[in-house]
């Protein structure tokens, strides 16, 4: 017989639900709110800092973690012990949710896997291409074949698109993969908050359709050269109408901060209040 959203309890797992605000959380907490809203109960078990960047939706459980050196703003979790797993064991969740593939990710599974729960993975991020990043691309298939025996422990995989869901088969993470699309937040996007005169002073006819491609790209360094602390993400986009070419502003980022190439000369990077704003 099939279950009730409602019968569900379910323990959630994760390396930031709320201490800073990135895209994966947002949807994490979405989620929580929906089933919430459904009936069903839910705990998250995560880091907990002083003044997170939003509050957290749903009961969150803090779990011991350590800040990652050189990106402080962000934690590793190491496990869940102590208060917090009399927590876990108190709730008798019958499903486990995990979404990074961290120290308590995988003490998680394990759990899960002793107590024969089903584990759900949701996937945010191709952590082993952050290799790259930090010039250690020789590491980056070590990096895939611990992801792949991490999500191989999982019964089933969720992506947030077909093309993500079908790098994680190419890799062979899981066999069982589907789409858990995000769909776009209307209260932020939309056609309201458009500025016509930022659209003329651009070139774009009122009639013309602006597309904006947008990627993240990590500028967390902070020091006396700024003004102000920098956002640990910055949001880069390229802005095109179909009779112009790409407009731009790229941020000159301290030289210890030029981890990514800067795009072409003609692109500039665009903040989400402009994108809106087209």
């Amino acid at each position: 017989m099939a279950m009730e959203t409602a019968d569900l309890r379910i323990a959630l797992f994760s390396g930031n639900y709320n201490y800073v605000r990135d895209g994966a959380n947002q949807a994490l907490n979405r989620l929580v709110d929906y089933l919430l809203r459904q009936g069903a109960q839910v705990r998250i078990y995560a880091p907990v800092v002083a003044e997170p960047a939003f509050e957290a939706t749903g009961d969150l459980v803090g779990v011991g973690s350590l800040p990652i050196p050189g990106r402080a703003e962000y934690r590793v979790p190491l496990r869940v012990v102590g208060k917090a797993l009399r927590n876990l064991e108190a709730f008798a969740a019958n499903v486990v949710h995990v979404s990074s593939p961290d120290p308590v990710g995988h003490q998680a599974v394990t759990w899960a896997r002793r107590h024969g729960l089903p584990v759900l993975a949701s996937v945010h991020t191709r952590f082993e291409t952050y290799m790259r990043y930090y010039n250690m691309a020789w590491g980056e298939p070590v990096m895939e074949a611990l992801l792949r025996r991490f999500y191989r422990r999982c019964d089933a995989l969720v992506a947030p698109s077909e093309s993500m869901a079908q790098v994680l088969r190419d890799q062979r993470m899981n066999y069982d993969i589907s789409i858990w699309s995000r769909g776009v937040d209307r209260k932020i996007f939309h056609s309201g908050r458009r500025d016509m005169a930022w659209r003329r002073s651009l070139g774009i006819g009122d009639d013309e359709v602006a597309v904006g491609f947008l990627r993240l790209s990590w500028a967390s360094c902070k020091g006396p050269t700024w003004a102000e602390p920098s956002p640990p993400w910055t949001c880069c986009s390229t802005l095109r109408s179909p009779r112009h070419s790409a407009m731009s502003h790229w941020k000159s980022w301290p030289a210890a901060c030029r981890w990514l190439p800067p795009p072409r000369p003609a692109a500039r990077a665009l903040s989400t209040t402009a994108i809106q704003a087209a």
